[in-house]
């Protein structure tokens, strides 16, 4: 995302310098020239799988600097050193070939016919094997999948998640019944070939529309969550928890977002739209207090759970609305010091911006999954008194056309 050749000193991002060492220089990319997937442009996922890794991240260091070079410096895109399967929560949807024979999959981009997937170069090849036994047993235990046509069937989605740090694996059935015919033996099968699953569980989605998990969960085998290990800190994943898919990736980034604080140990801290408290719980160890706001429920006790887990006493997690709760703040007179937001997509809205204008923190940290609403919403926090100082954008997600980003404001 840039304006510039890549031989100007601005394109350094390729070479590990002191001042770039969160850069990494990226592997070969031999695979994506030699073979790419015969999906490719098909699912609509890789975009950039006929670029090399050099080239794609060139390209989204372009754009970034299309969107924030007016703003601020655009620092060296973080990228991976292993940009290849790297997805850590693969989900695969059950359908019939013309043969009736099961196949499961991505459907095509924009149209819902089902491309089956035998391997996938982003997704976990662990995950990606335990979907194939899955798809294999079904015929000996007479299991057949879901067809939304006549809605008659049993499976329609294996979900699977695994731990960087911690390898522990959960597999999650969503049936479209709560009755499974010989689910312990299906599991016990299961096992026989992946020792290595920690927990099963099966979830119930009778629904028509397009969300893969319903309401009701039933653990067939194991604790029915796993627990993996991000920045030091112990968090704890449930079938419907959120938790980045690319967690290499995300320690980066959250370290990058805590290192542009520069916490003391005095600071009060609040955590927006803080989820399962992730970004809150990492910043605890350099802040003095830290407040997490949420509006839903479930994952504020997620991140309650994820405190206790941790042992963190300086941190505190109220349910409301990011902009209501900071501007209840402000009338209260509430000191805060640093304000840390990860927005959905859809980036923050004004209320929560002139909340934060309010309440007058020396710093923000907008961490974005979208650069495009990111530009929006520093140009809207600029004419509050904000001024944005630097950019980092981080490739969470290789071989796409996705860029994260984490930004730095002061306040003027």
């Amino acid at each position: 995302m840039e304006k510039r050749s890549r031989n100007e000193k601005s394109d350094r991002f390729l070479k590990k310098t002191d001042t770039q060492k969160n850069a990494v220089k990226p592997a070969a990319d031999k695979k994506a020239a030699k073979a790419p997937c015969p999906l490719f442009k098909k699912c609509g996922s890789c975009k950039y799988l006929d670029l090399s890794y050099e080239k794609q991240l060139s390209e989204k260091q372009k754009e970034m600097r299309k969107l924030m070079e007016k703003h601020c410096k655009v620092q060296p895109i973080i990228g991976m050193e292993n940009p290849y399967h790297y997805r850590h929560k693969v989900q695969a949807v059950f359908g019939m070939d013309r043969k009736k024979n099961p196949i499961s999959g991505v459907y095509e981009e924009k149209s819902h016919r089902l491309l089956p997937v035998e391997t996938c170069l982003i997704e976990d090849e662990r995950a990606d094997a335990i979907i194939g036994t899955v798809r294999g047993l079904l015929k000996s235990f007479k299991i057949k999948v879901y067809d939304e046509d006549t809605g008659y069937g049993l499976l329609r989605y294996v979900l699977v998640r695994r731990g960087w740090q911690t390898g522990e694996i959960m597999v999650v059935l969503v049936t479209a019944s709560p009755v499974f015919p010989s689910k312990r033996n299906f599991v016990d099968a299961l096992r026989k070939v992946h020792p290595e699953i920690t927990t099963v569980v099966q979830n119930v989605n009778n629904r028509t529309d397009s969300l893969i998990l319903g309401d009701k969960y039933q653990t067939l085998y194991g604790k029915g969550y796993i627990v993996d290990e991000l920045c030091g800190m112990k968090f704890k994943i449930s079938p419907a928890s959120f938790y980045q898919v690319n967690p290499v990736q995300a320690a980066k980034l959250y370290e990058k977002a805590i290192e542009l604080a520069e916490l003391t140990g005095r600071e009060t801290v609040v955590d927006a739209y803080c989820g399962t408290g992730t970004i809150g719980l990492i910043a605890s160890k350099k802040a003095g207090n830290v407040i997490g706001v949420e509006n839903n429920g479930d994952a504020v006790r997620d991140a309650i759970g994820n405190a206790k887990a941790n042992d963190v006493k300086n941190i505190r997690f109220y349910r409301d609305d990011a902009g209501h709760f900071l501007t209840s703040c402000a009338a209260d007179e509430v000191k805060v010091d640093v304000v840390i937001m990860d927005p959905p997509r859809a980036g923050s809205s004004e209320a929560f911006l002139d909340a934060v204008a309010k309440i007058g923190p020396r710093k923000v940290v907008y961490v974005s999954c979208n650069p495009e609403t990111l530009e929006r919403d520093v140009t809207y926090l600029e004419k509050l008194g904000y001024r944005a100082k630097e950019v980092w954008p981080v490739d969470m997600f290789p071989w796409t056309g996705a860029c994260e980003a984490v930004c730095l404001l002061s306040k003027s």
